[in-house]
């Protein structure tokens, strides 16, 4: 049997995917919790073998960060991670996690299902990665660009973020610049209202 925990902060959503599992053959829930800051405790006390798990969680608990230490400490264990909401960074972040999935609530149950037994049978399962609409068009940003910008959204200084990432403030300096010489804001405080205010990129998570 493959023993699955279901890691979500509304009730229902734990409830329908309880129900979707247990009818699927070879599948049981051996736990169901809100909060991804238990994750690791639980993963460790009940053994299962996949982790069905959102990112924003009860009390501001991050699925990400809940699982990177799954990822890392229990690689036996299997990781999908999920959300609703359309936050441009999700994806790269949770492949850099190590997980094993990413799917969006918006799929059906039947796809949640489908991409946990490809999972099982060794496979992944990530969407495609996810441009952002500037006023300049469709402008990419590089990996490091994309976590200095999801910092600034975070409120943090130029300095914070250059100890948060190992760089310089001047070098934090330069990506700012780049990004706004490709995005056509101002500044950088114009530029993380605009990927908050749109749901780009959720600062809590």
């Amino acid at each position: 049997m493959v023993k699955v925990l279901i890691v979500d902060d509304h009730e229902t959503m734990r409830e329908t995917f309880a129900k979707t599992f247990l009818a699927l053959e070879g599948y049981e829930v051996v736990g169901e919790i809100a909060n991804a800051a238990y994750a690791y405790a639980y993963c460790d006390r009940l053994s299962p073998d996949l982790v069905l798990m959102d990112i924003c969680t009860e009390e501001g608990a991050s699925g990400l960060d809940a699982a990177v230490e799954i990822c890392q400490r229990l690689p036996q264990i299997k990781v999908i991670l999920m959300t609703a909401f359309d936050e441009i960074s999700y994806v790269p972040r949770a492949k850099e996690a190590g997980v094993h999935a990413f799917v969006y609530k918006s799929r059906s149950l039947a796809f949640f299902a489908e991409v946990a037994q490809k999972v099982m049978n060794g496979e992944r399962y990530f969407p495609e990665e996810k441009t952002i609409p500037f006023p300049k068009g469709e402008a990419p940003l590089t990996r490091r660009e994309m976590e200095i910008l999801r910092l600034l959204c975070k409120h943090m200084t130029k300095k914070e973020i250059g100890a948060e990432l190992f760089i310089s403030e001047n070098t934090v300096k330069y990506h700012i610049a780049n990004m706004l010489a490709k995005t056509g804001f101002p500044t950088a405080i114009d530029l993380a209202f605009h990927m908050i205010s749109n749901g780009w990129i959720n600062p809590k998570y």
